[in-house]
């Protein structure tokens, strides 16, 4: 499952270039996250990123999107082919 940016956010910019994927990006009122570029940094690191540096805690699992690690490493591998 991707992660999603809640609206708690306080903009400290401390996750988007945390981002291996560049899945984060500065929405209308709070960063975001795409869910199409977002692996759960699987294949980067063993935890995601953005959660570990987040101060507040406004990054959970988004329960619309939801994927096993099979279908993020999947993903992981598409980007990685496309850069």
């Amino acid at each position: 499952m991707a992660l999603m940016i809640t609206d708690e956010c306080i903009n400290c910019d401390v996750c988007e270039p945390e981002c291996p994927n560049g899945a984060i990006y500065q929405g209308e009122l709070i960063y975001e996250i795409d869910p199409n570029l977002c692996t759960e940094c699987v294949g980067h690191y063993d935890k995601p990123q953005c959660q570990k540096v987040c101060p507040i805690d406004c990054i959970p699992f988004n329960p619309e999107v939801v994927e096993t690690k099979d279908q993020l490493q999947e993903k992981y591998q598409r980007l990685m082919a496309a850069k």
